[in-house]
């Protein structure tokens, strides 16, 4: 209707010309750039993994406000913290950097929990990760990152080389280009990181392992026909759903 009456002609006439356009759902629209949206898949497990880190506010003992209100969650920030203070005056806890990798092509994701995201602590990642899918038959190819510091040193490209893996950053200021660990982080969020209450951040840590298990195998994808990712690899030898 917005749109109907900016261009002075009927609804149903726009509604014509978004359709014969492929851009009559937000869906198929960009929406910070207003662009189709254009999406991709890689052909194969391990042609592409995507790489980030998932930046999170530590959880104070005895539970942060979402679950305990804002009142009580500003006393447990006081008795967790350290003295430091940040710049609203509320007491210091810290950051979980969740690194996450997730493949391209079966959305299979692995992910670490660490304090820092570090170049060193990147390709510690890095490399397991590449292990971790070498062992369920998966050779890693190619890695997309951002412009993020970690994945500009060179020791990335150095350890890039090592593992015989091509290194492609996304284009500045482009998040959609790495639009499929950016809606894992999503997932990721809403699924475990804020899922319930966590009486302290070992408490939400210790649960990760067990979410990425139930969304690698459990959890039905919509971006590859409703089944979970694990079913897009093949050839694994004592690795069951």
């Amino acid at each position: 209707m917005e749109i109907s009456s900016i261009v002075g002609v009927p609804p149903s006439t726009v509604h014509a010309v978004l359709k014969r356009r492929g851009l009559n759902r937000l869906s198929h629209v960009d929406v910070v750039t207003g662009e189709p949206a254009r999406r991709y898949e890689r052909p194969y497990p391990g042609s592409m993994i995507h790489v980030d880190v998932k930046k999170l506010g530590n959880i104070p003992d005895g539970g942060d406000w979402r679950y305990v209100g804002r009142a009580q969650g500003r006393k447990n920030r006081f008795a967790t913290a350290t003295a430091a203070t940040n710049a609203y005056r509320n007491p210091k806890l810290g950051h979980a950097f969740v690194h996450t990798v997730i493949d391209d092509h079966s959305r299979v994701a692995y992910a670490e929990i660490h304090d820092d995201e570090k170049a060193v602590t990147a390709i510690g990642v890095l490399t397991r990760a590449v292990a971790w899918f070498a062992q369920r038959g998966v050779r890693v190819e190619s890695v997309l990152s951002d412009n993020g510091a970690c994945y500009r040193s060179n020791a990335w490209r150095d350890t890039c080389r090592t593992l015989g893996i091509k290194h492609r950053r996304t284009r500045p200021y482009r998040p959609q280009t790495n639009g499929k660990i950016e809606r894992f982080h999503r997932t990721l969020a809403g699924g475990w990181a804020y899922s319930r209450h966590y009486n302290t951040e070992k408490a939400r840590r210790a649960e990760l392992e067990s979410w990425m298990h139930y969304y690698n195998h459990h959890r039905n994808h919509s971006a590859i026909g409703k089944v979970p990712p694990i079913t897009r690899f093949n050839n694994l030898p004592g690795h069951y759903i």
